[in-house]
């Protein structure tokens, strides 16, 4: 979902749920007549509203266009479509805005005077823009039609757009979204204009007199003395110019998301739905951009991760970063671990950025009844993460306030408890064994200050001694070091200097599903407990890069490099070749540099390469352009000779898929 902040009344987003609509305005009529009449008395073309020191209608005026170009117009008469339409050569059908003196405006708003003028197209980032914005009038438009509901804000972003409305209690549901998409492509293929007006206060005042959301951003973000509203078919949108001459040209739009906001207003926080989308000029731009995600979506770092948790049952999850402190209450952290929480208010309310993300997969264990057919459910987050660290406990990377983890917690039976302590100790070491690391092995008892009975708690570490002793492998005993809620197995890595560090652990929590009233119908028929397994294989992703980092003395292996190749042209006549083998190694998901200083040697050029622990080297020169080729050096200056590059990319592929430690060796 795109990323945007609603006047500083926007506090998160999350998941939806399905409900319908409600009845249409019944103040529409009304709005629309005073726009139209607000418009027609503003409208340049009849003269009126001419200010001092502008040339009357019909005035002779020069417009000068990029490369020199001069062109007759007439004040307030000629536009800038009809000098897109003028030139010829498909421009009125490419252009989107106008720059005019250095402003962007509508292309069919008439010019006033003199005018420098620069037609944009989809290709400019302005047009763009203009192009989003007036996308997110469509869909504003029409979701408040179809679901009955007051539109709040409609609004562009980086890569796209969004809508809030609101909907009372009600949610827009991911199978409707189909349903709103093709809404909108009809909406857009009926060729709506978007008419513009500039509003003073007081007008748009009464213009969304009867929409308390939109009155609000009037009176809170209206600074100027006139500001823009748009009509886009029976909508009227508080929204800054210029947009596209009408809908039509928008022929390409894919609805993405839903989701839910909230608007903090004057009587307390509302609900709102967010629905997101893209839209572009053609459906080719669409298909690109969907193209463009799927690879974006194969090369993503995180997959490999993934899919290694897909294989072992885990379902990953998301979870909001703010909370009230009742749930840190029912959870017991607030009463042992509030010091070392962040918290802050808005109006009358606390909130804290969550510490942990136990409590919130807590809730989303409990959102309905489960069954024992469900377990074990295995749910993984990778979500931010903030702890009130004292200051002279912060160090680089090992220990941050803000961080993130590979958090997993794991909901069973008692039967199926020691197995999935086993399968966790498992999949430990084979992360471990990838990355290098040996790793001790700890059983963490009751420290003082313990949650629940003892009793509880000597079943718990017996559990999990049982799967220490399974696993086979050495492990000792460390009393009082477990958490305040249970018993844990404590992981200590060892890297390649010797040095132990404590990332992963294993921790067993009878007391949780207790507070939470967690439940399961057993296939008895009856009410259980889960048990509740906290698991972290990395533990601070910030930490375990400091370790690989300071492991490996900045000579990453070529799976986890962030220089993994550089190419280097030997002289600037094959910089051109140079550019399209970096592209090639780019294009099959490698990371590479290119050294285009023309005036370092080439010399010089392979030290410098090989100084930052590039993994390899790509020397070019007229040869290798001639032949399709590439000279490969490693870091070590080990020369590998004159190789084709097709078969270079395949097995530099091969060498990153494999996660091998020794790249170079094996090329």
């Amino acid at each position: 979902m795109p990323a945007a902040r609603a006047g500083g009344r926007l506090l998160f987003a999350g998941a939806s749920r399905r409900h319908r609509g409600s009845a249409p305005d019944p103040n529409l009529s009304e709005r629309l007549r005073l726009f139209q009449q607000l418009r027609a008395a503003q409208d340049p073309r009849d003269g009126t509203g001419t200010g001092t020191g502008r040339p009357s209608p019909g005035t002779p005026i020069r417009i000068a266009l990029p490369g020199g170009r001069l062109l007759p117009g007439r004040a307030l008469q000629t536009t800038p479509f009809e000098v897109a339409a003028q030139l010829g050569g498909g421009l009125a059908e490419a252009a989107l805005v106008a720059r005019v003196n250095g402003t962007l405006q509508d292309l069919d708003r008439p010019l006033e005077s003199d005018t420098d003028l620069e037609l944009l197209d989809f290709s400019a980032p302005e047009a763009r823009a203009a192009f989003w914005r007036s996308g997110a009038c469509v869909l504003g438009t029409v979701a408040e039609q179809l679901f009955g509901a007051a539109l709040c804000r409609a609004q562009a972003t980086e890569d796209g757009f969004f809508c809030d409305i609101h909907m009372g209690d009600r949610a827009v549901q991911r199978d409707e979204l189909p349903a709103l998409e093709a809404a909108c492509v009809a909406f857009t293929r009926a060729g709506h204009r978007f008419e513009r007006l500039e509003a003073t206060r007081q007008q748009l005042a009464e213009l969304f007199k009867h929409n308390s959301f939109q009155l609000q951003q009037v009176e809170e973000e209206v600074t100027s003395p006139t500001t823009t509203v748009y009509r886009c078919g029976p909508s009227l949108h508080l929204i800054p110019g210029p947009l596209l001459q009408h809908t039509g040209l928008i022929s390409a739009l894919r609805v993405l998301t839903s989701s839910a906001a909230f608007w903090e207003g004057a009587g307390g926080r509302q609900s709102l739905q967010r629905v997101a989308a893209v839209a572009f000029p053609s459906a080719q731009g669409l298909a690109e951009w969907q193209r463009v995600q799927e690879e974006a979506a194969l090369r993503d770092h995180r997959r490999i991760g993934r899919s290694e948790y897909r294989a072992r049952g885990f379902s990953e999850v998301v979870t909001p970063n703010v909370f009230s402190p009742q749930l840190w209450e029912l959870s017991g952290h607030w009463q042992h671990y509030s010091p070392n929480m962040f918290t802050f208010t808005a109006g009358t309310e606390t909130f804290s950025l969550k510490p942990m993300n136990c409590p919130a997969h807590c809730l989303m264990f409990s959102h309905r009844r489960r069954s024992w057919r469900e377990l074990p459910l295995r749910l993984a987050d990778f979500g931010v993460l903030h702890r009130n660290e004292p200051p002279g406990a912060l160090t680089g990377l090992t220990r941050v306030r803000r961080f993130q983890q590979d958090d997993a917690h794991i909901f069973c039976t008692m039967g199926q408890l020691e197995a999935e302590i086993a399968s966790c100790l498992d999949f430990i070491r084979s992360v471990y064994a990838v990355l290098g690391f040996s790793f001790r092995l700890a059983l963490a008892t009751r420290p003082p200050g313990f949650l629940g009975d003892p009793h509880t708690w000597d079943l718990a570490e017996q559990h999990l001694e049982r799967s220490l002793r399974g696993f086979g492998q050495p492990w000792e005993l460390s009393p009082g070091d477990g958490a305040f809620y249970g018993p844990k197995i404590d992981i200590q890595i060892r890297d390649a200097l010797g040095r132990q560090h404590q990332c992963g652990t294993i921790q067993l929590d009878f007391q949780m599903p207790e507070r939470f009233q967690l439940e399961y119908i057993s296939a008895e028929g009856g009410s259980l407990r889960p048990v509740l397994i906290h698991r972290a294989v990395l533990g601070s992703v910030e930490r375990m890069v400091a370790v690989l980092a300071e492991s490996c003395g900045g000579r990453w292996p070529f799976w986890l490099s962030p220089l993994q190749t550089i190419v280097i042209p030997q002289a600037p006549e094959v910089e051109d070749y140079a550019r399209e083998v970096q592209a090639v190694l780019r294009g099959g998901g490698l990371l590479a540099d290119l050294d285009g200083d023309a005036g370092a040697t080439l010399a010089r050029k392979i030290r410098r390469a090989q100084l930052a622990h590039y993994n390899f080297q790509l020397v070019v020169g007229q040869r290798e352009r001639t032949h399709g080729t590439v000279s490969i050096r490693t870091r070590d200056n080990r020369q590998l000779g004159e190789q084709d590059l097709p078969r270079v990319l395949q097995r530099l592929q091969e060498l990153r898929d494999t996660r091998v430690p020794d790249a170079e060796e094996r090329f």
